[in-house]
C-alpha cells in the first residue's frame, strides 16, 4: 500500500476493531499491486493506481460486493488501463531505450514459477508489444486465471470480443517470449560467469557468454551514462561493457530482481545500476542495464508480489 493509501486505510480502523473495507483492501494489496505492475512496468505508476483504487474501494457498498477480491482486480483493471495511456505519452518523449522500473523481489517469487516468468525483466518487454486492452486481458488471463466473464467486466468488452482478444495475445506473446522457461540456477550459472568477466574486463570471457545476436538496452533516461540506442551483436555488446568498465567502477552483487538472478552495481552501498538478462538455449540474447535513479527507488527494499 501507497503511504498515501496506508494513511486512509489507517483512517478507518478503529480500536482493535478494523473496517471491514481496510481489511480486504489490505488482504488483496500485494494482489493488486503485482496486476497493476504487469499492466504498467512501473511500480511508481502502480502505487498512483492502488492508492486510487483504495480511494473508489472506500466508498464501495460492501452489501452489494459478491466477490471483494474480483471486485478490487476490476478497479485495479480500469485504473490501470488509464494509467497506461499516460504512460505511452510519457514514453513518446524519454531519452533513449525505455525498461521496466526493476523490483527487488523474495525467494518466494522465483518459487512460483509462473509468476517468476510473468515478472521477468524479458517478459514484461514482451508485454509492452502488446495493446493497452490485450496486454490487459493476457495479464488477467494467463497470469490470474481469471475466467472471461470477469475479464469482460474489467476491460468493459463482451465475452466473444475478450476471448478473441485473449487469442491474439496468446499468439503475439507466444512468438515473442523466451523459447523455454529458464530455471533460476541457469540464470544464476550464466550470470556468476558473466560476473567474473565483467569484473576482470575478459573481453573473451564475456563473448563465450552472449549469444551472436545479443541486444543490449540501456536505460538511463537522459539522466547517467548509457547507450542512447539498442547495441546489436557479441562483439559490440562485449566491447560496450569492456569500455565502460562497469564492474570495475562498482561493486557487482548477485540479488533477485523480478522474480530472477540479477546483478546490482553499487557504490558506497547505494544500487546505482540493475543488470538483468534473456537467456535462451543457454546464452545471453538479452542484457538489460538499467541506470535511471528513478527506476532504482524500489531496490532498497523487497517489493511483495503475488497471484
Amino acid at each position: 500500500m501507497s503511504r498515501h493509501s496506508e494513511h486512509a486505510a489507517e483512517t478507518r480502523a478503529r480500536g482493535d476493531r478494523v473496517d471491514p473495507a481496510t481489511a480486504a483492501f489490505v488482504s488483496h494489496r500485494n494482489l493488486l499491486f503485482t496486476v497493476a505492475y504487469e499492466m504498467l512496468g512501473s511500480a511508481a505508476d502502480s502505487e498512483d493506481v492502488l492508492q486510487e483504487t483504495w480511494l473508489q474501494w472506500a466508498d464501495v457498498d460492501l452489501d452489494t460486493v459478491r466477490d471483494q477480491r474480483a471486485f478490487l482486480m476490476r478497479i485495479t483493471t480500469r485504473r490501470a488501463l488509464d494509467r497506461l495511456r499516460t504512460l505511452a505519452r510519457r514514453k513518446e518523449s524519454y531519452v533513449g531505450p525505455w525498461l521496466p522500473e526493476p523490483l527487488l523481489t523474495s525467494p518466494d517469487v522465483a518459487e512460483d514459477v509462473e509468476l517468476a516468468d510473468s515478472v521477468s525483466m524479458a517478459m514484461l518487454l514482451v508485454l509492452e508489444t502488446l495493446g493497452p486492452t490485450e496486454r490487459a486481458v493476457f495479464v488477467l488471463r494467463e497470469v490470474f486465471d481469471l475466467p472471461y466473464g470477469e475479464i469482460a467486466e474489467a476491460v468493459e468488452k463482451s465475452e466473444a470480443a475478450v476471448r478473441q482478444i485473449a487469442h491474439r495475445a496468446r499468439a503475439h506473446v507466444a512468438a515473442r517470449r523466451p523459447r523455454t522457461v529458464v530455471s533460476a540456477a541457469e540464470t544464476r550459472d550464466a550470470l556468476t560467469a558473466f560476473q567474473r568477466a565483467l569484473e576482470s574486463g575478459d573481453l573473451q570471457g564475456l563473448l563465450d557468454k552472449l549469444a551472436p545476436d545479443v541486444v543490449y538496452l540501456g536505460d538511463s533516461g537522459g539522466a547517467a551514462p548509457s547507450a542512447g540506442a539498442p547495441v546489436v551483436g557479441a562483439v559490440q555488446v562485449a566491447s560496450l561493457l569492456t569500455t565502460s568498465r562497469l564492474g570495475q567502477l562498482a561493486t557487482v552483487k548477485p540479488a533477485q530482481v523480478n522474480g530472477y538472478p540479477a546483478l546490482l552495481l553499487q557504490l558506497d552501498e547505494e544500487t546505482t545500476a540493475v543488470l538483468a538478462v534473456r537467456i535462451d538455449e543457454g546464452s545471453i540474447t538479452g542484457l538489460y542495464v538499467v541506470r535511471n535513479p528513478e527506476k532504482l527507488s524500489h531496490m532498497a527494499h523487497v517489493t511483495a508480489l503475488s497471484r
